[in-house]
């Protein structure tokens, strides 16, 4: 009874973290792009960090970096489907740290959907709102829910890579707690009844 109350408590942490990276990711992004429409002339480059980071508004037809534009519709779809998938899947998470990988892709993914449904030119087929160019890293222009998806992709491979499941526990922990060989019961100091069980037993005098 007590592992199942902490299985549900940890799980509960799991998902509030989850649900505040989301909101923040997607608050932040959905904030910067409001900013950028209301105050930026499209095609106009805004040098923030001389060549290293400039803003420049472009609207997206395609994927994440500019990538295969043209394509909106299919995008809307696997949005959407990953959201749903995410929702899903949430309940199943007890760490922390793949609470926030979770959280910044639904986030991320649901800041580009958030364009693509209710942008013009149409409902689905809206063009995602990119501004942040940093031509001596990425070539393409990006927003921060892109940002928010390749942070994900990357503590992803991180936490993968280091063996941390989703309960927050290490794969080797787990097998060095499953191949431990069972305590041997010892007697207590005074208790004969095992040594008197395995003595001897004296031959009947005729």
């Amino acid at each position: 009874m007590a592992d199942s109350a902490g299985a549900k408590k940890v799980s509960s942490t799991a998902l509030v973290v989850l649900a505040v990276v989301a909101a923040c990711a997607y608050g932040l992004d959905q904030f910067s792009k409001y900013l950028v429409v209301t105050h930026l002339t499209p095609g106009e480059t805004v040098p923030v960090l001389g060549p290293v980071l400039q803003l420049l508004l472009v609207r997206n037809a395609g994927a994440a970096f500019s990538l295969a534009s043209g394509m909106t519709w299919i995008f809307t779809i696997i949005a959407s489907a990953v959201i749903v998938f995410i929702i899903w899947f949430a309940s199943r998470i007890r760490s922390k740290a793949w609470a926030v990988v979770f959280g910044l892709l639904l986030g991320g993914v649901l800041g580009n959907l958030t364009d693509r449904l209710f942008r013009e030119p149409s409902f689905g087929l809206g063009h995602v709102v990119d501004f942040i160019s940093t031509p001596w890293l990425v070539p393409a222009i990006y927003n921060l829910a892109d940002s928010c998806i390749v942070a994900a992709m990357g503590l992803f491979l991180i936490l993968t890579l280091r063996g941390i499941g989703l309960d927050g526990t290490k794969a080797s922990k787990k097998a060095a707690d499953a191949e431990q060989p069972a305590d041997v019961v010892q007697p207590a100091v005074g208790d004969d009844t095992v040594t008197n069980a395995a003595a001897p037993i004296p031959p009947v005098e005729r």
